[in-house]
């Protein structure tokens, strides 16, 4: 994910530590006869045909690409702060490998305008994730069980993290192998006026490798310090709401709870960088943190196929957590 450094702690773009995080859209919607003999609800429905939905803002869908089809999905946002403007395009690249088995690449880069100086000599890369899914349930009208998937995300350390320099927006990685394991479930439910609300309840753990750590790092290390860093595991869960309008709009509303475990920073520090006065050994926790958030947004869909998204991802803060507002729009395109 991308991330940029203020102070000790790496504020973290759209995930909310929880990597992977973002909306695709079904590849294909089942059709209804438009009927429901069900007490207190309009006699007339909405088909699932007849509503196109693009996804919330965050919530990823349990749903997998037919065999053949693929998907393309790029968000750009910024993660605003009191001090700082992270600008970034996150896109998913996914393709069905086998019915129930969708496989992809999830490309970040990004840009870290900092208010007090040291913002990124460029657009960079950050950390480059592997994505897995595979469905274990389909959703069927009548039945109680919604659609479930398993979900497997491997980010790999491309982003530069450290030897920044000074400019700590340089950094946009993590340098840490980085392991999200998720559950994804989605259900479809008609409303007393017919109209259709798609629900999705995600939980996701990621697991991160230890990272070396050499000068100016995310980290919040100085130009003398080589050591490690172990970030510590993060729990995310996500509750999505989408209601369709129309057949084109859709309203929709992401509620996040993140939970990060301690960051523990440990090496040795040569102060002034001089080495008068020798190395000093160092260890630095983060804590851990809690974040919960929410996101707002609007979809279009010109077609079953192709749509937009514009949202805003809000965090509060807190006294472990930083207030951040993230504005963003994605394409979605399936084929």
């Amino acid at each position: 994910m991308l991330s940029c450094v203020l102070g000790f702690q790496t504020c973290a773009a759209f995930a909310w530590t929880a990597p992977a995080a973002f909306a695709a859209t079904d590849a294909t919607a089942g059709s209804v006869d438009g009927r429901n003999d069900l007490p207190g609800v309009s006699a007339v429905r909405e088909s699932r045909s007849d509503a196109w939905f693009t996804g919330p803002m965050l919530a990823n869908s349990a749903e997998t690409l037919p065999k053949g089809h693929f998907l393309i999905e790029p968000y750009f946002y910024d993660v605003a702060t009191a001090h700082a403007d992270g600008w970034g395009s996150r896109a998913y690249v996914l393709y069905g490998l086998a019915d129930r088995f969708t496989v992809g690449l999830i490309p970040i880069v990004g840009y870290n305008r900092l208010s007090g100086g040291g913002s990124s000599s460029g657009i960079g890369l950050g950390d480059i994730a592997v994505d897995l899914q595979y469905r274990l349930t389909e959703f069927r009208e009548g039945s109680a069980l919604p659609t479930i998937a398993i979900q497997l995300q491997q980010a790999f350390p491309t982003g530069r993290y450290d030897r920044l320099g000074d400019r700590p927006g340089n950094g946009l990685g993590s340098g840490a192998y980085a392991t999200t394991l998720g559950l994804l479930t989605q259900d479809w439910l008609w409303l007393p006026n017919g109209r259709i609300l798609r629900v999705r309840f995600n939980l996701s753990q990621t697991f991160s490798s230890r990272a070396d750590v050499q000068c100016a790092s995310v980290y919040g290390t100085g130009a003398g310090f080589r050591g490690h860093a172990r970030p510590g595991s993060s729990l995310y869960a996500d509750a999505a709401l989408e209601y369709s309008l129309t057949r084109n709009w859709v309203l929709a509303l992401d509620l996040t709870y993140t939970h990060n475990r301690n960051t523990r920073v440990t090496g040795e520090d040569i102060p002034g960088f001089d080495g008068a006065f020798g190395p000093v050994v160092t260890t630095r926790d983060s804590g851990p943190s809690v974040a919960f958030g929410f996101a707002p947004a609007v979809e279009y869909n010109w077609t079953p196929n192709l749509g937009v998204l514009l949202g805003v991802r809000v965090i509060p803060g807190n006294r472990s957590s930083t207030r951040s507002v993230t504005p963003a729009v994605a394409i979605n395109y399936v084929h």
